[in-house]
């Protein structure tokens, strides 16, 4: 990877130790946009035997800093909300699509789809960053 936009989300995933933890795996990215996969491991699931929310919470939101940071500006969440649509468990391999919808020199809007390998969606997610000054030196 090469471009600008593989560079800062490689400088950022180097650090990012729980986006590590999770086994998310980089499908797709350029600006404003990213994509992301991972498999839902038994340690991530609660007393119901179903993945804990954190984890689609979690997938979602990492697509949301790579695709708001993909433009070259340090952008931080500032507020996100979730909607489970479907039980996710063990074994079940999951991809989160990141999608610019409104940018200006300070705010970016998102919307996160997390559906199962086989397209069903199991998750809604929408964020809203804050963008910094401070630009990515990649």
């Amino acid at each position: 990877m090469s471009n600008k936009v593989n560079r800062i989300i490689d400088k950022m995933m180097n650090k990012d130790y729980f986006s590590q933890w999770l086994g998310i795996e980089r499908l797709e990215e350029k600006e404003g946009f990213c994509k992301l996969m991972m498999t839902v491991r038994e340690e991530m699931c609660n007393g119901l035997d179903i993945a804990h929310g954190g984890i689609t919470f979690s997938l979602a939101d990492s697509a949301l800093a790579f695709a708001s940071n993909s433009r070259g500006r340090h952008a931080v969440s500032i507020e996100t909300s979730i909607s489970h649509v479907k039980p996710l468990h063990a074994g079940d391999i999951i991809i989160a699509t990141a999608m610019e919808q409104s940018l200006t020199n300070r705010i970016g809007n998102y919307y996160i789809e997390v559906q199962r390998d086989s397209g069903e969606i199991v998750a809604l997610f929408k964020g809203t960053v804050f963008r910094t000054e401070k630009e990515w030196e990649v």
